[in-house]
């Protein structure tokens, strides 16, 4: 039997890939381990959105040296968007490292750990059923074809395809049968699924009708590719979640078309009136400071968060990454970005508080994911004294609103 430690960087796209290959190293005797002073192996599986994330992975492999040398035998694993992009390089740097798996590769990591020649040939004897949360992630997609001109992503990921449609379903299947009860399905643009005609709206519609399921999400969507047919489906079916995390990345036209978003602010205001009419709470992504944005810009995409009222935004300062359009522009003084991001993060901050403010007095159905802590369907935290088992839907009354957190 050997220990895996994980460390995954990034969104939950990588904790998914994270859990595949997993699963390869649990057919071959493995166990998740959380200390890593007891490990065997180490699992990074890394990413290169933004520079610090990267940096991150690189400074644990660094001083992973000195761990693999305190005992025999130990195995070091690089993965992900990092792997990719370094490629060759990261062994040139890292030698102790093993095994280096491009995000490409992530498909064919079983084949890679037997060419490793690491592993037994033996494939069943440490394989668990055991799920670690009621919340289960399935991929459908790999890769992006968008091609944002600040993203990495379709560079180190490859153009986008869909999994096979019968595939994930079965997939879905034995994540519920294991005991979960929420399923998260994912891809760069998850809602541009197509499968030989079988679009994301036949796809939601025929996981929806598995026995077993509690609630169902997504992401991350493009906005280019909600429709009102799946937006339909998000208001009407009571076991689809009514939030739904829709980056925009900038309010301002101008920025939008330099970014290559494929779509305007009117636009994404449209896509906005659709799902709010569904009574879905929208999150988003913006990047401050592009390296094109203006003043005006900026002030554009603070009236985007004030007619938006978004229930919360995940805000990032642009980050040039090697080898995608933007990275030769010059980049803006980063005090003035920092100023930025500062106004945003304070705007974002006081909507998501209504918005969290609004929930007093409803009655939710709150899916528990520790004795203590669960969400509702629209995705707001709840905090409870009560206690009850991880997986369990309750029903319960918000009592008041305390900053991010619902009190019940």
């Amino acid at each position: 039997m050997k220990l895996v430690y994980i460390q995954t960087f990034g969104c939950q796209m990588n904790t998914a890939d994270s859990e595949e290959m997993m699963l390869a190293l649990a057919a071959r005797g493995c166990f998740i381990c959380e200390d890593l002073n007891k490990a065997d192996i180490v699992l990074i599986n890394t990413c290169t959105i933004r520079e610090h994330a990267e940096h991150k992975a690189l400074s644990l492999l660094g001083r992973l040296r000195k761990w693999k040398e305190e005992k025999a035998g130990r195995i070091i694993i690089f993965a992900g968007c990092a792997a990719q992009r370094l490629g060759a390089g990261v062994r040139g740097k890292f030698p102790h490292v093993d095994i280096v798996c491009g995000a490409k590769s992530i498909d064919d990591f079983d084949k890679i750990l037997d060419k490793s020649g690491l592993f037994g040939s033996d494939k069943s004897a440490g394989k668990s059923a055991a799920l670690n949360s009621p919340i289960a992630l399935v991929n459908i997609m790999r890769g992006c074809s968008c091609k944002c001109s600040y993203c990495i992503v379709p560079y180190v990921r490859g153009e986008a395809f869909s999994l096979d449609f019968d595939a994930v379903l079965k997939e879905i299947e034995g994540k519920l049968s294991l005991g979960a009860k929420e399923i998260v399905l994912l891809g760069q643009t998850v809602n541009a699924y197509n499968y030989k005609g079988k679009t994301f709206a036949d796809l939601l519609r025929a996981a929806l009708k598995l026995e077993g399921l509690d609630r169902l999400r997504y992401l991350s969507p493009h906005p280019l590719f909600i429709t009102e047919e799946v937006s339909e489906i998000m208001a009407s079916e009571p076991k689809m979640s009514k939030h739904l995390h829709l980056p925009v990345q900038s309010g301002s036209d101008k920025i939008l078309k330099d970014m290559k978003r494929g779509y305007g602010r009117g636009e994404f205001l449209e896509k906005i009136a659709l799902l709010r009419r569904g009574g879905i709470n929208v999150t988003t992504d913006i990047i401050v400071g592009y390296p094109t944005e203006t003043e005006e810009d900026f002030k554009q995409t603070l009236s985007l968060v004030d007619e938006c009222k978004f229930g919360g935004a995940y805000c990032f300062k642009f980050s040039p990454r090697f080898g995608t359009p933007a990275f030769s522009l010059k980049e803006l003084p980063k005090e003035e970005v920092e100023k930025r991001l500062d106004i945003l993060l304070n705007k974002i901050k006081e909507n998501a508080k209504a918005a969290y403010k609004a929930q007093e007095g409803r009655a939710e159905r709150v899916l528990m994911e520790d004795p203590h802590n669960g969400r509702t369907l629209s995705n707001f935290w709840v905090k409870t004294e009560a206690s009850y088992k991880a997986g369990e839907v309750v029903t319960l009354t918000i009592k008041k609103a305390q900053e991010s957190i619902l009190l019940a």
